[in-house]
This record gives C-alpha cells, structure tokens and sequence, in this order.
C-alpha cells in the first residue's frame, strides 16, 4: 500500500528528469533531442495522473510535485527553446554579428513566466477539475518545441524570423492565461458515453500523424484549442 501510493510521483519525477535533460540538450544546442524528451514528459504527465485514478491515491504533495515538474518542462523548456530559436534566426540574418545573445531573444522568457502563472492559477482555480481555463502548459510546450521539428524537415522556414517568433512567444503566453475553457484528456472511464470530445479528437490526432507526420503536432494543438471552442458554443446551445 505504501508503495502503491508512491507510483503517481515516481512517474512525475520522470517527468521532471526528461525535462531537466531537455534544458541540458537545448544548452547543447540539440532542439531536436529536446523536442522528443518533451514528447516524452507529456506521455509521463498523462499517466502520472491516469495512474493515481486507477490506483485511487492522490496528495497534495503529488498536486504540487505535479505542478513543479510541470514548470521545468513546460515552462522554462519552451522558453529557452524560443530563445534559441530567436537567437539563431537573428544570427542567421546577420552573420557577421559578434551580439551572440541578442537583446530581444530575452522576450522568449515571457513563456515561463505566464507558465508559471497559470500552473498557479491551475492549483486554486475551482473551476479546472474536469476542463481547462487556458491552455495547458504540456500543450503550449509541444507546441513550441515542435518547431525545430518542422524546420528541421524544410518546413515553414517563415516562422525562423525573429519578429515573427516573438509574436508568436507573446500570442501563445497569452493563451496560457486566457479564459478560454478547454476540455481535459482525463478519462475517468473508456466509455464513449461522456468521453465523445476526447475519442473524436484522439481519433483526428491519429489521423493529422499518419498522414502528416512531424507537421501535424503543432496542427493537433490548433485542432485541440479549436474542438474546444466549437464545444463551447455547442453546448450552451444543447443543455
């Protein structure tokens, strides 16, 4: 019994450990690494609360171990990936540059610093037990670290600009406080009855990756964020 009740935090600390190799690969300036050990965090921080449902054990203790975990890799990892992300898009316009850290790659650090607000947020909100007000920070993350992904393929080499990234820093930050109620993939049950929204959006994610690949993680966050919108609307109109 007091081994069982232990399992949930074991596995977040795996979460924690991916993302403290996350930082140790962006320092190496291996994006790519960084992005699948975030990958890999998010599978950790799903099953760390799916495990404490199935095995009926939960702390506050585990809540906060959750929390903080979550603010290493979801919160300053993304930072510091959008800060390399600027610093190579300015030095890569001006390569002549001796600013190897360039002023305005600082403003990465606006996506820790809203990602923590909104953990905290997270924790005293009454609201967030079955749904989100916000987006997630696992979400926000993925997102973020799924950009080296797409560059490294020769994809959307528009966005390595550094007016553009810090538009996009400041956009997605702003997301992670904002009202917007977004569903939560927390099945209590794998009943369709009550779970529809999740089996439908699990069910296109599969889709986008077999058909897309690499492209299609930052498109899953837009299909999650965009599902939770239209049900929004839907079900006022339906209760």
């Amino acid at each position: 019994m007091i081994i069982k009740k232990h399992i949930p935090n074991a596995i977040t600390c795996c979460n924690l450990v991916c993302g403290c190799l996350a930082i140790a690969q962006i320092f190496e300036g291996n994006l790519i690494f960084a992005a699948y050990l975030v990958g890999l965090a998010a599978l950790f921080d799903f099953l760390d609360g799916f495990v404490a449902r199935l095995l009926h054990v939960s702390s506050p203790i585990g809540k906060d171990l959750d929390s903080l975990a979550d603010m290493v890799t979801f919160g300053v990892v993304p930072g510091f990936v959008m800060f390399q992300l600027i610093r190579i898009s300015i030095l890569t316009q001006n390569p002549n540059s001796t600013d190897t850290t360039p002023l305005i790659a600082l403003f990465a650090f606006i996506i820790p610093v809203l990602s923590a607000v909104r953990l905290a947020k997270f924790n005293h909100d009454t609201r967030q037990t079955d749904s989100f007000i916000g987006v997630p920070t696992p979400a926000n993350a993925i997102f973020i670290c799924s950009i080296p992904l797409l560059l490294e393929g020769n994809h959307f080499q528009f966005i390595l600009n550094p007016f553009t990234l810090c538009l996009l820093a400041l956009v997605l930050s702003l997301l992670l406080v904002s009202e917007i109620q977004l569903f939560a993939l927390k099945f209590k049950n794998f009943n369709w009855k009550g779970n529809e929204i999740r089996f439908l959006f699990l069910g296109l994610s599969v889709v986008l990756l077999s058909v897309l690949h690499l492209i299609a993680i930052p498109l899953i966050i837009i299909l999650y964020i965009l599902i939770s919108i239209a049900r929004g609307f839907i079900k006022p109109a339906t209760s």
